[in-house]
């Protein structure tokens, strides 16, 4: 469907509904992790295993409307969350808990729209999804260096010059660089031990609980084929989608409950 933002215009998204039982069932804007150059790839098994709880995932082109530059793809994911918290876009009632979700460089987006959220639309989102996210322009992390493949590094790294080739490096743009982190909405973070990204995700779980965010985290152990959310390939067969599934619907539960 397309999505009539205002602040946007319209943004052509994918709705992934498999429950139609609950009209007020949750709702996730969900990013796919292209490596901050676009993703054209309409499959994501992510999603439609976050779908298969039940809710109903929104997966916005944000790169394709405005560009893949900061700060372009966050205004753009900022102006859906913030039509979806105004009229839900017709997917659901206003009771339906909202939330954001991203993978790899969808982390990023997911965890900035989270923390703008907070600065000019607060209460609006219930929660923020980061799975493997991306946060850390400088990679210097141990994990990437002794666990990413030299053609994921380098499409980091091209990654990161592309994104911030505007001249910017806002918090915004680094999540994982923010100082301010106090008052975001509660996260779940996901990780496994075998995955390039591993030392920034916990990092930032970690950044989060010194602010008092309340963090739901989890590692996955290796050879569950966790790291082939974000396209990078290895010998173990794809096994997580289970544990995701029960990590995030006890996340769901949590949020219910506070």
């Amino acid at each position: 469907m397309t999505l009539e933002t205002a602040a946007s215009g319209s943004v052509p998204a994918r709705i992934l509904n498999c429950s139609a039982q609950c009209t007020s069932a949750p709702i996730l804007l969900f990013f796919r992790g292209c490596a901050f150059q676009g993703d054209k790839n309409e499959a994501n098994l992510v999603a439609e295993t976050i779908a298969g709880t039940g809710i109903t995932v929104v997966i916005p082109d944000c790169c394709g409307v405005s560009g893949s530059v900061f700060p372009s793809p966050l205004e753009t994911g900022f102006a859906v969350l913030s039509h979806l918290a105004r009229k839900r876009a017709g997917l659901g009632t206003r009771k339906s808990p909202l939330l954001v979700c991203g993978v790899e460089s969808g982390g990023n987006l997911a965890a900035a729209v989270a923390l703008k959220a907070r600065d000019h639309c607060e209460h609006a989102l219930d929660g923020q999804v980061l799975l493997s996210p991306l946060l850390d322009p400088y990679m210097g992390s141990a994990s990437i260096r002794s666990g990413a493949p030299l053609d994921m590094r380098n499409r980091w790294t091209e990654g990161w010059s592309h994104y911030l080739s505007g001249g910017l490096c806002h918090p915004y743009a680094a999540p994982r660089t923010c100082s301010r982190l106090a008052g975001v909405a509660p996260a779940l973070v996901v990780t496994s031990e075998d995955d390039p990204l591993h030392d920034e995700t916990l990092a930032y779980a970690v950044a989060l609980i010194a602010a008092n965010v309340k963090v739901s985290q989890h590692i996955l152990p290796a050879g569950m084929g966790w790291p082939s959310i974000y396209g990078c390939k290895g010998d173990s067969p794809v096994t997580w989608q289970e544990s995701l599934t029960r990590q995030f619907s006890d996340f769901l539960n949590s949020l219910n409950n506070q």
